[in-house]
């Protein structure tokens, strides 16, 4: 065997970069990841806007000092759209700064069509000659190709700097921070903090709209499954109704972002803001069981449909609790009953069942069952079971006229479901979590974000998977629900906002621990990093708080604890 002995070598100057398609490329150390990736053009679905370098998320604007291997994020994936989004929204603000000086423009909550709404902070209504300006110097700032530059500055610098602006929101929010620095964006010198990354240049943020809306605007940018164009304007009066009350109530409870929580959870008000919370959600529930009330006897049929982790199974016992206090008595009717025998059961794109589809249902069975017992007629319920992939029989149902029917899932809403049943026998309600407490003005708080730190904890205390695990599968979770249940969303007659201002703050002594368990250097790892450096602005709830939080509250659905787990509604004979 001949024995290779390492020779002195000069200490190399250049850095190699790796891409996916084996390709490597040289330049002298420190040169940006943008420089690669413009020599390299590697194919990608939608604009590239930052990297991993070594399965770790960077900008396009970190420089190589070592060897590694890159690979092109877009803004065909949910780490490029954020970035995109985000840098829209500090090109935005900046544009407003130039234009309206005494202005400050507030970033409230998205569209499901992919925008954000905004409206100025002094109340007045936005005009459309307000627009006009503000698009168009938009516009002249893409032209001009400005860079986005970070900045790390010391903390001390940061919170007097933030003082002198008046912003205390941000002032109060970074004085907890533990690290003695903070990293703030400059863009044709004006500066301001965001959480998460940036593009490199204002010309990669040519895709855009601003369209007039209510007493503000919608900032209008593209959805990942289509990053090159914007999608068709869709009104949401109601979806907007609900993130304006919800507004409504964090100032009237007096926590209306993160900072005033954090101050909540150590001045005495924690165990009013809980109990004002809840009541709030039974406020909801009741309004909604008196409309049920008030439609009968022609209501026979209530329908509940929500995403993952909107709080669904706790809200449908809450609402029997509540049904049954006005004399209404609620039968539940679980649609996984009605599956189709397995061999009949329909494939995904991967030859794997696909149990998530409506036509997974036997719909012809489950709507004779329903115009019977709306008819007063008596069946034989089915019983899906799971090992063999057959239905059984199960036991008779007859419901009466102080009877309605609840069925609670995916396809809820979905027409489908409900053929041949008149709509002046249905009530439909959706739910989701529609958070509004952001982290200050420009900085949002995501509601998938919460659903999905729900999701982590539940899976962990209730179904034995990692976080790692649920982050793996939230991806294929989210497209279910854009198949299958938004597209339905405004069938409702109503929606039922599950978030709880206090929430994260009660997730995050959960949640943390679980996302540090995510081994470094995985797809999943990034997710998990982008969560932690969120959760860092919530202070944890104490122990103590834990133990106020009701029993039958939407949050213990997910932390465990709950009075109503084992519920189910009673069925009352005839």
């Amino acid at each position: 065997m001949t024995t290779i002995i390492p020779t002195p070598a000069p200490i190399r100057q250049n850095v190699q970069a790796i891409f996916p398609d084996g390709r490597a490329f040289d330049a002298p150390k420190g040169t940006l990841i943008e420089a690669f990736m413009e020599a390299a053009q590697p194919e990608a679905d939608g604009r590239i806007v930052a990297a991993l370098m070594n399965h770790k998320l960077r900008e396009l604007s970190h420089p190589l000092e070592q060897d590694a291997k890159l690979v092109p994020i877009t803004t065909a994936e949910s780490d490029g759209v954020r970035i995109y989004r985000r840098s829209l929204s500090f090109m935005m603000i900046v544009a407003a700064h130039e234009v309206w000086p005494n202005r400050t423009i507030i970033v409230q909550h998205s569209m499901p069509f992919g925008g954000y709404y905004c409206e100025c902070e002094d109340g007045r209504p936005i005009t459309e000659a307000d627009l006009t300006i503000l698009k168009r110097r938009m516009r002249e700032l893409v032209e001009a190709d400005l860079p986005f530059t970070k900045v790390e500055v010391p903390l001390a610098e940061a919170l007097q700097f933030f003082q002198q602006l008046g912003d205390t929101e941000k002032v109060e929010l970074f004085a907890r921070r533990r690290k003695d620095y903070l990293t703030l964006y400059d863009l044709n010198g004006i500066r301001d903090y965001f959480h998460g990354f940036m593009v490199s240049r204002t010309s990669q943020l040519d895709i855009f709209d601003l369209r007039l809306y209510n007493e503000g605007f919608i900032m209008q940018f593209p959805r990942r499954q289509q990053p090159g164009v914007l999608q068709p304007f869709e009104d949401e009066p109601r979806l907007a109704q609900v993130f304006q009350e919800y507004d409504d109530w964090l100032r009237i409870i007096g926590v209306p972002n993160v900072t005033e929580l954090n101050n909540a959870l150590g001045n005495g008000r924690l165990q009013e803001i809980i109990l004002v919370a809840e009541a709030m959600h039974q406020r909801q529930l009741a309004r909604i069981a008196y409309e049920i009330g008030a439609r009968r006897p022609s209501v026979k049929l209530v329908l509940i449909s929500g995403p993952t982790s909107a709080g669904k199974t706790t809200f449908s016992k809450r609402l029997a609790i509540q049904l049954m206090a006005r004399g209404i008595y609620p039968v539940t009717i679980g649609m996984d009953n009605y599956f189709v025998e397995r061999e009949n059961t329909p494939r995904d794109a991967d030859g794997n069942y696909n149990y998530e589809t409506i036509d997974a249902l036997d719909l012809t069975l489950f709507h004779d069952h329903l115009q019977w017992l709306m008819r007063g007629e008596t069946i034989t319920q089915p019983v899906y079971n799971f090992k063999t992939g057959r239905r059984e029989e199960g036991e008779l149902l007859r419901i009466g006229e102080d009877h309605v029917i609840l069925i609670e899932g995916i396809h809820g809403l979905n027409p489908r479901l409900v053929n041949g049943i008149p709509p002046e026998a249905m009530y439909r309600i959706f739910i989701s979590a529609f958070t509004q407490l952001n982290l200050d003005k420009h900085n949002r708080v995501p509601t998938t974000d919460t659903r999905l730190l729900r999701r982590i904890v539940r899976d962990a205390a209730h179904r034995g998977y990692t976080a790692a695990d649920t982050i793996a599968r939230w991806p294929s979770v989210r497209l279910g629900e854009k198949r299958h249940i938004f597209p339905y969303q405004n069938n409702a007659d109503i929606f039922f906002n599950s978030a709880l201002v206090y929430e994260l703050s009660v997730l995050k002594r959960l949640a943390q621990p679980l996302l540090l368990q995510v081994e470094p250097e995985t797809p999943e790892r990034i997710e998990a990093n982008r969560l932690l450096a969120f959760l860092q602005w919530f202070d944890p709830m104490p122990e103590e708080g834990l133990l106020t939080v009701a029993g039958d509250s939407i949050v213990r659905e997910f932390i465990g604890g709950s009075i109503l787990e084992n519920y189910s509604p009673w069925l009352r004979e005839e």
